[in-house]
């Protein structure tokens, strides 16, 4: 069975945030560059339920998992 790929858009979408490519840039460009001592999940921005899909899909290596390390990488550089 081969894995569905997410684009960048639908996990801003699943987050319950803006989707639309302006919006997804100006996110990482508000919250860029996150430091590299904290994890995705555990940045200030998230809310809880943010925080909590964002750390299961990647604890359980998800369908969602590639995406968020795109966003993870993104937020990264800066």
């Amino acid at each position: 069975m081969e894995t569905p790929i997410h684009p960048l858009s639908a996990l801003f979408a699943q987050l319950g945030l803006p989707s639309d490519a302006a919006s997804i840039d100006d996110f990482i460009d508000r919250h860029a560059p996150l430091a590299g001592d904290i994890p995705l999940a555990s940045a200030p921005f998230w809310n809880p339920a943010q925080a909590t899909f964002l750390r299961e899909e990647i604890a359980e290596d998800a369908d969602w998992a590639e995406v968020v390390d795109t966003l993870n990488a993104r937020l990264r550089q800066g």
